[in-house]
């Protein structure tokens, strides 16, 4: 009987509820390839909510937005909009926001796109909110012409210029995106080297070593990770005050464009020609998906069960097309689009 004990009660231990462990299944797959448009951005309140945005397809459909609700995806029809979308943040309740060319910031809400009104018709590049009555968006004409800080707060009717946004950033770089952990610790980062911290009343300048581009920030566990480069990638990290580099050196990295960071030291990296790297206790190390993709993986994001979602295409001229996106994890289906 006292050997029966443990047998009976196993199945009841494993239904037990509490934190999702890692999935030990860490296969990769394509989900999706050559969509009409590429994908540029992944987020998702879940694994059965989960948004990824991108080209306009230039067929009078407007920008790519697809949703996965845990059993199939749907492409969404965004009304008016037109372009690129570059960028998808949003919230557990809600709302979602979608930002890309023209100035366009999309809410969507209730079953509902709302296109907002914005400042100007510089394109959106990164968006990112500490609350839903707190949120930033980002970018600028081109990585020369200048840059841009819009904030929304309090009742969300209106974006606004931060007039902490420095000068010469204002006039002479991007700013490519914003990540932060509460209303007071957040960082933007740009072109031309440009990294800004947010310390809950101004933006002021930070140095990272890095006096190029760096395209994604993104944070978790008190540690902050930032990539960038062109030909040769760039993996920069932010912990206890400072920046450094930590690109690996035994296998480098091509131009990264994506970054992430989840629990317990885990991260990822996308990039050129389906690059990705993740990130363990050791550090930075790459990840054989098994595929090789001449496109590139532009954006990645983690869910509660830890699984990689990651999405690109070919981007680098437009317009921009064959969306690709890549999932490490138990199977999903592919069906609805």
């Amino acid at each position: 009987m006292r050997q029966l004990i443990p047998i009976l009660f196993a199945p009841l231990l494993l239904a037990c509820p509490g934190s999702e462990p890692e999935p030990q299944d860490k296969t990769w797959e394509v989900v999706h390839r050559d969509l009409a448009g590429a994908l540029l951005s992944v987020w998702g309140s879940s694994s059965t909510d989960v948004w990824a945005v991108g080209a306009d397809a230039l067929d009078g459909s407007g920008p790519t937005v697809i949703h996965y609700d845990g059993e199939s995806w749907e492409r969404m029809a965004t009304g008016e909009a037109q372009g690129n979308l570059w960028w998808v943040f949003g919230f557990d309740e809600g709302p979602v926001y979608m930002g890309g060319e023209g100035g366009v910031i999309l809410r969507y809400e209730g079953g509902e796109f709302v296109k907002m009104a914005t400042p100007s018709g510089e394109t959106v590049f990164g968006i990112w909110g500490a609350s839903a009555d707190d949120v930033w968006a980002v970018g600028g004409a081109s990585d020369s012409a200048g840059g841009f800080a819009w904030r929304l707060q309090g009742d969300g009717a209106s974006w606004t210029p931060e007039p902490s946004l420095p000068v010469d950033v204002a006039s002479g770089a991007a700013v490519w995106k914003v990540f932060g952990t509460s209303r007071d610790d957040a960082w933007l980062v740009g072109s031309n080297g440009v990294a800004l911290h947010w310390n809950g009343s101004a933006l002021a300048q930070g140095e990272t070593g890095i006096g190029t581009s760096l395209f994604t920030v993104h944070a978790a566990d008190g540690r902050y990770a930032a990539v960038g480069g062109t030909a040769s990638g760039i993996l920069v990290e932010y912990e206890e005050g400072a920046w450094r580099n930590v690109t690996p050196e035994q296998d480098p990295p091509p131009g990264l464009s994506g970054v992430v960071l989840g629990e317990d030291d885990f991260g990822v990296a996308v990039g050129s020609f389906g690059a990705v790297y993740t990130r363990s206790d050791e550090g930075w190390a790459r990840e054989e998906t098994g595929f090789n993709l001449p496109w590139t993986v532009h954006s990645a994001w983690i869910d509660e069960k830890s699984c990689i979602w990651a999405v690109g295409g070919q981007i680098l001229s437009p317009p921009f097309r064959s969306g690709l996106l890549l999932h490490r994890g138990a199977p999903i289906p592919s069906q609805g689009l």
